[in-house]
């Protein structure tokens, strides 16, 4: 950028023509320079980095790239509700070293939990070239997704099911594992046990929700309507709504469905010195959960294993795998710490 008159006005790119001029090589010498082509003598690569130094010029390197690997560019994209959530980060850590061991490059982004905003962000990833897409689905109709892979890019969904099923999708046990959490709580005699969970118009959410009544059902409990709490999407939402469910009503028991509503329902419960009467069970585990009194038990998701596992899934796809759309699923595990395995109160 250069300032004229107190305005910045954007300065031309320098070309290879630039550098090949200031180097006093031709056009094709810089090129062989900047593809590592190893016959170049040393002093000419010398001048020719000097000068694309001088000029701040830079290679393009997709299109480098789309030359030498027949169309492809060597990175994919990956679209999460939040990467600031630790269940998230997790899941982009795992795909980021699993692309690192074959040389390719991940770019992220969060979608928000909205759905104009995930084809949106698709869209530029596609428009880049990115090979292949990992995406969290937050919208209910993914047929866009067809005429991109006719294309040539390859996706697969992480953490919940597209609809209709057009790619893989490498998912938790929701339903399953809300059953089991909730399973544990009923096992120490507890009854009244409430739910805290996501907007339950998001699939997991929904999952896990069935699976909280699954558990009650097959216990013979009938669920009480004035314990559930939907729609908490953040932990100072969940701790605003298990403080107001706690002033009116005495629960045994709590379930909640995703670790930033534990965050906030464990907030609430200390806050009204409740955390030692009234048991809990979070999906998804949360950061120092050990260390709290009581310790947070949680029935928890493997983000690792997911991420290796949509990774995995999305190399084969971009390899040639032409198998029709299958779901992997990843089971989930209690881990036992304290909460929810406290005695009931006389």
């Amino acid at each position: 950028m250069i300032q004229q008159g107190g305005a910045f006005q954007r300065r031309e790119r320098p070309t290879m023509r630039d550098v090949a001029a200031l180097a006093g090589v031709g056009i094709k010498t810089v090129s062989r320079v900047f593809n590592d082509v190893p016959s170049v003598a040393p002093e000419l690569v010398e001048r020719v980095r000097t000068a694309a130094d001088k000029l701040g010029y830079r290679p393009n390197l997709t299109a480098a790239s789309l030359r030498r690997t027949g169309g492809r560019t060597n990175t994919i994209g990956l679209l999460l509700e939040d990467v600031s959530n630790p269940y998230s980060s997790a899941v982009q850590r795992a795909v980021e070293d699993f692309a690192r061991e074959h040389e390719v490059f991940v770019l992220a982004a969060s979608l928000d939990d909205d759905p104009q905003r995930e084809r949106e962000l698709a869209r530029r990833l596609i428009d880049r070239r990115v090979d292949g897409l990992i995406v969290m689905p937050v919208g209910h109709d993914h047929r866009y997704v067809v005429a991109e892979q006719q294309a040539g890019t390859s996706f697969v969904f992480i953490d919940r099911l597209a609809s209709p099923l057009v790619a893989d999708a490498v998912v938790a046990d929701n339903t399953g594992g809300a059953r089991r959490a909730v399973g544990h709580l009923l096992e120490t005699g507890r009854r009244t046990i409430a739910y805290l969970g996501d907007d339950v118009g998001i699939p997991t959410a929904e999952q896990r929700f069935r699976g909280f009544r699954e558990a009650l059902a097959a216990a013979g409990v009938e669920p009480d309507p004035d314990l559930v709490r939907h729609g908490l999407r953040t932990a100072q939402q969940a701790r605003k709504a298990a403080v107001e469910l706690l002033v009116r009503h005495s629960p045994e028991a709590i379930f909640t469905s995703q670790n930033l509503v534990t965050i906030g329902v464990v907030e609430a419960l200390h806050q009204r010195d409740l955390q030692h009467a009234i048991a809990l069970v979070g999906f998804d585990d949360v950061p120092m959960a050990a260390v709290l009194q009581p310790g947070i038990t949680v029935m928890a998701q493997d983000p690792a294993a997911l991420g290796r596992t949509a990774a995995q899934r999305l190399f084969d796809r971009m390899a040639g795998d032409d198998s029709p759309p299958a779901v992997y699923t990843i089971p989930t595990r209690l881990i036992i710490r304290g909460s929810g395995e406290l005695p009931p109160t006389a």
